[in-house]
């Protein structure tokens, strides 16, 4: 595995107490890394610093100049407080006044849509941006343009995600914010509205085919820009039960939490509630990411990922985007295989690629 360029590599992690930044900031320390520790409350921010001897500020994302202040001196921000689409754009205004890379763990397709929209701003600050820097998007993407380079003029990419985890506070906190906007596929380089259901089917994955049902991942976005692959599909395992019921349950729970009160009590139930995955989950648990790439006479490429657990991957995968950044000379919006490749997932420890016959 590259190790860090920089032997001590200073940079902001925002987010840092919650369930993912946690994470994140003790594999920062693993990695050689001594990251400022940032958020909204210091009493919650000076228990963490001192146990991983790290420095802590305390700042909000509606202090503008203090966020600036903040980044005085240091070179990258690693975004992890969601719900994104309500926090990435205060920090990403704050990257490009500081000039500093900004770097996020999103899986929002608003969010990934908006990163892009400051590309050419980010060209001329002279920084990177870039979403979605963990379990989302990391393997999907590498792993969608793994498959695109091998069918050339590609019209067709389907993904496939078996995640083994339960989501942490933040993540259903974010899904709670997207289920009102229903679900989305792309065709002919256009996002377009999904039917939630619609559109089940049996993947073969590494240890058995399972049932999986469209879902808007961010990949519609991201997979977009990497490939340029104008049909996408992305799709989640589900029990075959549950993927056949979406149809009619789907409509009714739209109804419920399109309404904001309603979304805002839930949030306060996931966040008193939902703890997020183990330390024994963690370590044992498995994902997979399968892709496939069609092209229009029949050319075809399938392969699928093994990785560690999300959470835990995303930790790892963050943590290795920040030394790409901090080693390399880009400049812009980029999604990860845009900046580092298909093969930078295999650089992340417990990573495994596989080609599938088709």
């Amino acid at each position: 595995m590259t190790p860090p360029t920089n032997p001590t590599p200073r940079w902001l992690l925002y987010g840092a107490t919650g369930y993912t930044g946690a994470l994140i900031a003790e594999e920062a320390v693993r990695r050689g890394h001594k990251p400022v520790l940032a958020g909204r409350s210091r009493e919650k921010l000076v228990p963490l610093a001192s146990r991983l001897g790290l420095e802590a500020v305390a700042v909000g994302l509606d202090d503008m100049r203090g966020l600036v202040s903040a980044l005085e001196g240091l070179p990258l921000v690693v975004h992890a407080a969601g719900p994104f689409v309500h926090t990435s754009e205060p920090m990403v205004q704050a990257c490009l006044a500081a000039g500093a890379h900004y770097l996020d763990i999103t899986g929002e397709i608003p969010v990934f849509e908006n990163t892009f929209r400051h590309d050419a701003e980010a060209k001329r600050r002279g920084v990177v941006l870039m979403s979605g820097v963990g379990f989302d998007v990391v393997p999907t993407d590498c792993l969608a343009r793994y498959v695109a380079d091998k069918v050339p003029g590609a019209h067709e990419l389907e993904l496939a995600i078996a995640a083994a985890a339960q989501p942490s506070a933040g993540t259903a906190k974010s899904m709670l914010e997207g289920l009102p906007s229903g679900g989305f596929v792309r065709r002919g380089g256009q996002l377009q509205p999904w039917p939630m259901g619609q559109g089940v089917r049996r993947v073969r994955f590494s240890d058995k085919e399972r049932t999986v049902v469209p879902i808007p991942w961010g990949d519609l976005v991201t997979a977009w820009h990497s490939t340029a692959i104008p049909n996408i599909t992305t799709y989640m395992a589900q029990p075959a039960a549950v993927a056949h019921a979406l149809r009619f349950t789907f409509p009714v729970l739209r109804r419920v939490v399109a309404v904001e009160a309603v979304r805002e009590q839930l949030a306060k139930l996931v966040e008193a509630r939902v703890q997020g995955p183990d330390e024994t989950l963690r370590q044992r648990g498995r994902s997979q990411v399968w892709a496939g790439a069609r092209a229009p006479d029949g050319r075809r490429a399938e392969a699928v990922l093994e990785t560690p657990e999300a959470y835990a991957f995303t930790a790892r995968a963050t943590v290795r985007a920040v030394e790409e950044v901090l080693a390399g000379a880009r400049r812009g919006a980029f999604t990860p295989a845009q900046a580092f490749g298909a093969d930078f997932v295999l650089s992340i420890e417990g990573v495994r690629r596989m080609d599938l016959p088709t």
